[in-house]
């Protein structure tokens, strides 16, 4: 016998938002209930094996039970925000599935399923309705079962017509005359007063039928045969709601919903956006280009001779296009230790392992090869890829990175590695053993996939003219690394020391007793215990002896002031005198960073490993630790180029509020013009503290920071502090319009994006919750601003980088620090790169304002 599947969509959704935790795609979007739904269909899938099937929903609007009585699921909650926009991925998905879904004006879900039922049993097809709405038991027949989820959505009980009968003691015929009788509290339906399961069973069992029971009322007793006569239509009403009608006008043939292969590239492309990867990996696509990659993936071909290799040039002549990756590991600070090269070409697979790249002929013509640039270079970190191969005396220059362009659509994610990247992009799940000769074989249909992204969402710009670029940059300022004078390091080191023997000492001597300062516990006893100081915060393990606990206590306890400044010391020691000096190259006298390029959610660069942008700057000790960096040596200088205001300047640009823009293109002083405007006193007399409160308006506004947050930072009350942003607002309107409209689109979109269209979701800019959704209205706020930022420098670097080779400079990029770029420059090149660089930072992005850059120069950083 045929076999029909009839899923409750309405019903089972529900109930799978209610049985899962929250979960959502990094993009923001909610997906817990879709996610629960797939899971139990696709079980159900596989165990029934239908011929037909379809899913139904309620259609929005009242029903004709809502018009017969109007307090129809009257106290039903609302629907939970985060349910609502799953109904519509749902059924995106069902297309995809080749599902045929119904939903029908002026009645629900079930009634279509009743429908459905019918339908099928005149045809002689048995149907299974699955759902988790117990109505639906009053459809149970020899044609038909109903499969009940009891709790959550992965216990599943399947009610026959026996079923029915030993479960409440009636038939299925009949559950509508218990509804009647007992109603039922989720519909709102009254069913009758006192009148609960069993007493509706045993009613029914004695009578038969609702009609029955209310034509026999006076063989009844007391307050049931009361209640029965005086709200029998109440009971009358209460079963014409619950019962299911199964004559909806439906137009469709069986063949509609005849079970069929998916739309596997669509399913696919919609759970790598829905990040639903064990679905992925269930749910195998019948791609062939993607398994026509995996058999390439499990055979890679070894270069053994001369004749092998001649092969592999051959076929990236013809070809034209290539991957490749590197097995190497980093042997030191700056060097690699490689044992081999893996190229993809077409359908094939090679590996040149670590003896044949030792072989001159052989590393001559692969070095022609990887550094022609009509070779196109797909890779994954070509960043990493260069630094690497430059050990080979190869200049390589990828054309496509894939973990730059995965990065660049999804700027969140914790990690873009292959096995990750195929996952998520083609629905593949590469074994944990495979090496590089199995991943490299995905590259080029990474490449596609994601380069089809990049031009969907117009990237392309940001990809190959700025990412792209830069990445060849940041590997070569990785590969200069910086001077440093380790002597002066040990020096500091020293000091540093003697100075914390003393601030132990004198600890001691407040405490009244020896004891380990760096425990947190032991300090805590110390302080809170013998010393009686006011307890502000306790811990799980004890008192909190943090930062904001000890400033509070600071002013009235000298003890403190020397535990602050010790902790200063032993930082300043540990992590920059000590720590610096175990990174310096012995050969070389420097320090290698990392630039990261696919780590911050904004687009900026970060540094790490060690972090060369967090030197400390205003104390004298950091100033003297940035003292240890120097130029290359005599002859040479360390030149420093500094975006003044940089953000500020882009908040004006793309607000457009007149006033900032004004003040920008007329060269004044920004924080004493805002002073001047906030606090309504003339410029000549806006006094040192008033431009520092509007200094710290200018920046909280970019940052977008809270009443309390600013309160907190210039140490005022809240009220005053908001009296600031509101007169900020109140004087900058285009800023107010800015904040609100970019507020708005993110509401709207789920995300935000840079002058260059760099975008970053905010996943929560629609929570429920007050402090992630305050939080994610700032991170919206903030993101274009300082992504706009990030865009500009980089830009600026890679224009810069382009005309230094191009006028054969000796002078090289060494940093990047938030706003400011140096570089190592010779004295005799110093008026160039100062006029290079002016041209090409104050001109990188075209702005409504003027960027304006500051230099220093010397032979130390701490010159600078």
């Amino acid at each position: 016998m045929r076999k029909m599947l009839l899923v409750d969509g309405n019903s089972l959704l529900h109930r799978a938002f209610h049985a899962l935790p929250p979960l959502r795609t990094s993009k923001g979007v909610h997906t817990n209930a879709v996610y629960g739904f797939l899971n139990m269909l696709f079980r159900i899938l596989q165990e029934e094996k239908p011929d037909y099937i379809t899913v139904t929903f309620d259609k929005k609007g009242p029903t004709f039970r809502h018009t017969e009585y109007a307090a129809y699921k009257a106290t039903r909650p609302r629907t939970p925000d985060e349910l609502i926009g799953q109904f519509d991925i749902l059924k995106d998905i069902l297309v995809a599935l080749r599902i045929k879904f119904f939903e029908v004006e002026g009645f629900e879900a079930d009634d279509i399923l009743g429908t459905l039922s019918k339908k099928g049993e005149k045809a002689g097809i048995f149907s299974i309705v699955v759902t988790g709405d117990k109505d639906a038991l009053q459809l149970v027949s020899s044609n038909t079962s109903v499969m009940l989820t009891k709790k959550g959505i992965s216990d599943l009980e399947v009610y026959d017509p026996a079923k029915v009968k030993a479960r409440y003691g009636i038939s299925a015929e009949c559950i509508t005359d218990m509804k009647g009788l007992m109603g039922d509290k989720s519909d709102n339906i009254p069913g009758v007063p006192g009148i609960g399961e069993k007493t509706a069973a045993k009613l029914i069992q004695e009578f038969g039928t609702l009609d029955n029971i209310l034509k026999n009322t006076h063989q009844l007793k007391g307050k049931l045969r009361e209640n029965l006569e005086k709200h029998s239509d109440q009971a009358i009403i209460s079963k014409h709601l619950a019962t299911i009608v199964t004559d909806v006008p439906l137009e469709f043939g069986f063949e509609d919903i005849a079970y069929r292969e998916p739309d596997y590239d669509t399913l696919m492309t919609l759970f790598r956006e829905l990040e639903f990867y064990s679905l992925i990996e269930r749910l195998k696509p019948k791609d062939n280009a993607v398994q026509q990659v995996k058999q390439v993936a499990e055979k890679t071909m070894k270069i053994h001779n001369a004749d092998d290799f001649q092969n592999l040039v051959h076929e990236i002549t013809a070809e034209r296009q290539i991957a490749v990756i590197a097995d190497a590991k980093r042997k030191d600070l700056k060097s690699f230790k490689i044992n081999g090269i893996y190229i993809s070409v077409n359908d094939k697979s090679f590996f040149i392992d670590a003896p044949w790249l030792e072989d001159k002929n052989l590393l001559t013509e692969l070095k022609s090869i990887l550094e022609d640039s009509d070779i196109y270079k797909i890779t994954h970190d070509g960043k990493l890829l260069r630094n690497v191969l430059r050990q080979l005396d190869i200049d390589f220059v990828s054309q496509f990175d894939v973990m730059l362009a995965a990065y660049l659509l999804e700027p969140s994610k914790p990690q873009y590695d292959i096995t990750t990247l195929v996952m998520e992009y083609l629905g593949e799940k590469i074994s944990e053993t495979a090496d590089l000769g199995e991943k490299i074989a995905y590259l080029y249909k990474l490449k596609e996939t994601l380069d089809d992204k990049i031009r969907e969402y117009n990237m392309e710009s940001l990809f190959y003219d700025v990412e792209m670029p830069l990445s060849v940059v940041l590997a070569d300022m990785e590969n200069a690394g910086i001077k440093v004078n380790p002597d002066k390091l040990k020096e500091l080191g020293a000091k540093f020391g003697r100075k914390l023997g003393y601030l132990t000492e004198d600890i001691y001597s407040k405490a009244g007793m020896e004891f380990n300062i760096n425990s947190p516990k032991q300090l805590g006893e110390v302080l809170f215990e013998k010393l009686s100081l006011p307890v502000i915060k306790k811990t799980k393990t004890g008192y909190s002896t943090d930062a904001e606990v000890l400033e509070k206590l600071r002013p009235s306890f000298p003890i403190v002031e020397s535990i602050l400044e010790y902790r200063f010391l032993m930082k300043m020691k540990s992590t920059y005198a000590d720590g610096l000096l175990a990174l310096v190259d012995k050969d070389t006298e420097r320090i290698y960073t990392n630039f990261n390029q696919t780590v911050t959610s904004t687009g900026r660069i970060s540094s790490t490993e060690p972090n060369l942008q967090n030197i400390p700057v205003k104390t004298e000790e950091g100033k003297h630790i940035r003292g240890v960096f120097t130029a290359d040596g005599p002859g040479h200088v360390l030149l420093s180029g500094d975006y003044s205001q940089i953000e500020l300047r882009v908040l004006a640009h793309i607000s457009e509020d007149k006033s900032l823009i004004e003040a920008f293109i007329k060269g004044e002083d920004i924080h004493t013009r805002t002073a001047s405007e906030v606090f309504e006193v003339p410029p000549e007399d806006v006094t040192p503290s008033l431009r520092d409160k509007a200094k710290a308006v200018n920046f909280g506004i970019v940052y977008g920071i809270s009443d309390y947050g600013l309160a907190q930072g210039l140490g005022i009350s809240n009220q005053e502090a908001k009296a600031y942003i509101d007169a900020y607002f109140k004087r900058y309107p285009g800023v107010r319009d800015y904040v609100r409209e970019t507020i708005r689109k993110a509401k709207l979109s789920g995300y935000v994006t840079t002058l260059l269209n760099r975008r970053r979701y905010i996943p929560d800019i629609n929570s429920r919750n007050y402090h992630l959704r305050s939080f994610a209205e700032r991170t919206a706020m903030n993101t274009p601003i300082q992504g706009s930022a990030a865009d500009i420098i980089k830009v600026a670097m890679v224009k810069i980088y382009r005309h230094l080779k191009e006028y054969n400079l000796k002078a090289k990029i060494l940093l990047q620090v938030h706003d400011e770029l140096i570089l190592d420059v010779p004295e005799d090149e110093l008026s160039l790169v100062k006029q290079i660089l002016k041209q090409d930072m104050e001109n990188a992005i075209p702005l409504k304002v003027p960027l304006v850059v500051d230099f220093t120069h010397g032979y130390t950083w701490e010159e600078l």
